[in-house]
């Protein structure tokens, strides 16, 4: 048998498909393609009826296989002239002689989308429900179809319909070799995918992961590391749309991810800014611009050559002030056009367009001979979490002012300190060995403004020289979870002091 790789182009004519689809979107349009290239149409259940509906000639499974589909449709493609069909090799005379003897008549394209399996997890809990729409046909058909790219063309994606007319239009109704083999390695990688998350459901012990290439950096944390991106996912910061700018860096695509991470705590205006991760500078308002000026007024310093995350859409008079710095990133939901010539005079400013979606996932870390795997920390701070310790209490409007501290601190590497004023950051001490000098730091960093402020702890304090501290700076009140084993003497210096506090049952480390 000759390999079918010599002969680059190795056209092969789509006499005969068969159509299996979930998701039926666009499959009306493809089919009438297919109809009008005289493309014979087999098909099965709901597809069947709804090409029927739309006067699409088409045949049903069961009169192709001559044996009807059984067991509420568990099996129907489950059969040797289906799968004899996708799997004989055309140029075998073997094949072809047992083809004839058992009457299996060749298929040359397959299209098929499998039950949603993720989408019924993701809005059940029916262990019946989930259990039917394990598909069992589909990705034994796709495998078949895939093993067989040589003469076989699979398509399983919606998104690869359009690529399909056009491959055919272009080689008058026949597919290439290339592009048959394109489309079975992305036919093996669903089919890899949807058996990881059947995997993942069942055995909640282990835990499965398939990446997907995004792009290559040009190197990791340093210079003398290799590093990829790879995504798991649809959203996040991995797909944002980059507008303009150079390739984003390993240490680049870090940071936009603690920036994208922090602004989906807020459902208001947000602007945070980011330097190695940490914030610098955090705030939300009433209008995007305002809450970047005083997200900038944190900490202006820090902010140079920092990354800076915007929840909504920035418009002419936010751009020209967002010019103004020197940033390696602006990430945000939207941007108009006045907007964009502005910051396209910045030739080396990245800028991405982000959904700010939130998701839930899992966070992994690698350590020397496995992974940690662990939920993100998505706990939502409300005042039903806050506990008054203290004799002194905040009003409503003061409890608002932690909750946005301790929304925070969440974000900044342990051991954390926050300091807030009027919903903006003005001291952030972060990633200190010792709480006692994170406290120290953030307090000193907000000067005079700390006067009547607001500060956040994202563990206990372990002594009550941190409420010293605060009290010294005139900190007013102070959230922090509690447990420590001297909280009875922390709570003491606190009505010493005159500060309100508050403790919280959840701790929030971030290494």
């Amino acid at each position: 048998m000759a390999d079918p790789a010599v002969n680059f182009k190795n056209l092969q004519k789509i006499s005969r498909c068969l159509i299996s689809v979930s998701d039926k979107t666009e499959i009306v349009g493809l089919a009438k393609f297919l109809a009008s290239q005289s493309v014979e149409i087999i098909s099965t259940g709901g597809t069947f009826k709804l090409l029927c509906q739309e006067k699409i000639p088409a045949k049903e499974i069961s009169d192709f296989t001559n044996f009807p589909e059984m067991m509420d449709g568990r099996v129907k493609t489950l059969h040797p002239k289906v799968h004899g069909a996708l799997l004989a090799i055309p140029d075998n005379d073997e094949h072809m002689k047992s083809a004839q003897q058992h009457k299996i008549e060749s298929i040359d394209l397959l299209i098929i989308n499998l039950y949603p399996f993720v989408e019924t997890v993701a809005k059940t809990s029916s262990e019946e429900e989930i259990i039917e729409n394990i598909d069992i046909g589909g990705p034994a058909m796709v495998r078949s179809a895939a093993k067989n790219f040589a003469y076989k063309t699979v398509i399983t994606s919606i998104a690869q319909y359009q690529n399909l007319r056009d491959e055919m239009e272009k080689n008058f109704g026949a597919t290439s070799f290339e592009f048959r083999k394109n489309l079975a390695a992305q036919a093996f990688k669903n089919i890899a995918n949807y058996d990881i998350a059947i995997s993942n459901w069942f055995n909640k012990s282990d835990f499965a992961l398939l990446l997907e290439l995004k792009q290559s950096l040009r190197y990791g944390e340093n210079s003398h590391q290799k590093a990829a991106l790879y995504s798991t996912s649809a959203s996040g910061i991995v797909n944002a749309k980059q507008l303009q700018g150079k390739e984003l860096s390993y240490n680049n695509l870090n940071d936009a991810d603690a920036a994208y991470n922090l602004i989906l705590e807020f459902k208001q205006p947000a602007c945070a800014i980011i330097k190695h991760t940490n914030p610098c500078g955090v705030a939300i308002g009433k209008n995007l611009f305002e809450v970047y000026q005083s997200a900038l007024s944190s900490d202006p310093k820090s902010a140079f050559g920092g990354i800076v995350a915007l929840n909504g859409k920035i418009d002419e008079s936010l751009a020209q002030e967002l010019s103004k710095v020197f940033y390696e990133v602006i990430i945000a939901r939207e941007i108009d056009e006045k907007a964009r010539e502005i910051l396209a005079t910045k030739k080396n400013l990245r800028l991405l367009i982000a959904d700010f979606k939130k998701e839930i996932q899992s966070q992994i870390k690698s350590v020397f001979g496995g992974f940690l795997i662990q939920e993100l920390d998505q706990k939502i701070i409300s005042k039903n979490d806050l506990k008054l310790v203290s004799k002194k209490s905040a009003s409503e409007s003061e409890i608002e002012q932690l909750i946005f501290a301790m929304s925070v601190c969440k974000h900044v590497k342990s051991n954390a300190i926050v300091v807030v004023s009027d919903f903006q950051t003005i001291g952030i001490g972060a990633g200190q060995t010792s709480r006692v000098d994170a406290c120290a730091i953030a307090c000193k960093k907000s000067a005079e403004k700390a006067r009547g402020a607001f500060l956040a702890s994202d563990a206990f304090f372990p002594f009550a020289d941190n409420i010293e501290i605060a009290a010294s700076y005139g900190i007013k009140a102070i959230i922090a979870p509690g447990g420590s084993v001297r909280d009875e003497e922390v709570i003491a210096k606190a009505d010493e002091k005159n500060i309100a506090l508050y403790f919280i049952e959840t701790r929030h480390f971030k290494h």
